[in-house]
């Protein structure tokens, strides 16, 4: 039976992070009760149309250790009655460092949740000033030794690449997050995305993205560190021990169905239609309070639900395996349009990524090297 994810969406957070363009919000009050009931509708609702046992569950974000623990076990219980639970199924939160947050890290362990993602960001003070984090270093350092004795499965972030930074500062400060020996860490290279305060202050000169050559290079030498630790990267920005990967998120990148539960949340399902699959992107209305009304009135709080055309699945299965360091699938490509497949690897384009040394076939697999990595999407817009 095909893997069935499942995403839950709690839109608030308690500040909003320059570089976040998340569906997050900050409101002075949350009605926990109300959003508890709306959250088990919508996914009841769910469960009319689309029954196979979940895989994984993960709470995101927002933040999401906001949530009383209370409606976390609710919604875990009710996501078993529903739709049933495979063996060993991965049930991910992300949280914060915040004290507030930590203290309830047991509760969510009581709760079901049993892998933690914590936003760290940085080990550096000053960093995490820059970054708008509402968390101390000191917090950190306790939500992390929390964590880890609580959970039997912890990850991390941290944000590199960041103005100013050099080589020597981020080999010290990853040396320092490997001090805690996770099982899995999620690396990202600052971004500036269109709409958050960060972008603004790019136009208006007020802050500088690091040098190009210099990201690549810090890129590259994470790759080392992370490869030296037997953490290698198994996507772009994913790190783990072997067997520790996010299963919830190889189901994204694996273009697997998944649910969307939430303000904002969206979704890909495959459902049967007169003996033919299709493939169906899913929408949720962004403004919590208008999410929120929607599925009070219709039990539902989806604002799109778009049948794909095959050369739209076949590109966006493309787009999330390539990432991944095992790369897609050409049997699951041909599968889903081997028309599609001829003309892909018919591309001059392809094939000069090849000759280049960007992108390699194998019998099995397309995969972008270690050499395309760093600019991934300059070589999938090349290559599209």
């Amino acid at each position: 039976m095909e893997p069935l994810a499942l995403y839950i969406h709690w839109p608030f957070c308690v500040s909003k992070c320059p570089y976040c363009d998340f569906n997050s919000h900050v409101r002075e009050r949350v009605n926990h009760v109300i959003w508890k009931d709306a959250l088990l509708l919508e996914l009841q609702t769910a469960s009319l149309t689309l029954k196979r046992p979940l895989t994984s569950i993960f709470f995101g974000g927002g933040t999401p250790s906001l949530m009383h623990p209370e409606t976390v076990h609710a919604l875990i219980e009710t996501a078993r009655v529903l739709f049933g639970f495979s063996p060993h199924i991965e049930i991910t939160l992300e949280t914060n460092p915040n004290s507030f947050e930590t203290q309830r890290f047991f509760d969510f362990k009581k709760a079901g949740v049993n892998r933690l993602s914590i936003g760290i960001q940085s080990f550096e003070p000053e960093a995490l000033k820059f970054l708008g984090r509402a968390h101390s270093l000191e917090e950190a350092y306790h939500a992390l030794e929390s964590a880890q004795k609580i959970f039997d499965r912890v990850s991390f972030d941290l944000i590199y690449a960041r103005p100013h930074q050099t080589l020597k500062q981020w080999e010290k400060e990853l040396n320092h997050a490997l001090e805690f020996s996770p099982s899995h860490l999620s690396l990202y290279q600052l971004t500036f995305e269109e709409g958050t305060v960060f972008e603004k202050k790019l136009k208006r000169g007020e802050i500088k993205a690091l040098n190009e050559n210099l990201s690549s290079l810090l890129y590259e030498k994470t790759q080392e560190i992370m490869d030296h630790h037997l953490l290698p990267s198994y996507e772009v920005s994913n790190h783990a021990q072997k067997g520790q990967e996010s299963r919830h998120n190889l189901c994204y990148w694996r273009y697997q169905d998944y649910i969307g539960i939430g303000p904002g949340a969206h979704g890909r399902i495959t459902q049967d239609h007169a003996g033919k699959q299709e493939k169906y992107a899913t929408q949720n209305l962004k403004l919590p309070e208008k999410w929120l009304a929607s599925v009070q009135k219709e039990g539902h709080g989806l604002e799109t639900k778009l049948l794909l055309e095959k050369e739209i699945v076949f590109e966006e299965a493309l787009l999330m395996g390539i990432r991944l360091k095992e790369g897609i699938s050409l049997e699951m490509l041909k599968n889903l349009s081997e028309n599609h497949l001829t003309s892909l690897l018919a591309r001059p384009s392809l094939k000069t990524l090849e000759q280049e040394g960007f992108i390699e076939k194998t019998s099995t697999h397309l995969k972008a090297t270690s050499q395309a990595r760093p600019i991934l999407n300059a070589v999938l817009a090349y290559m599209m």
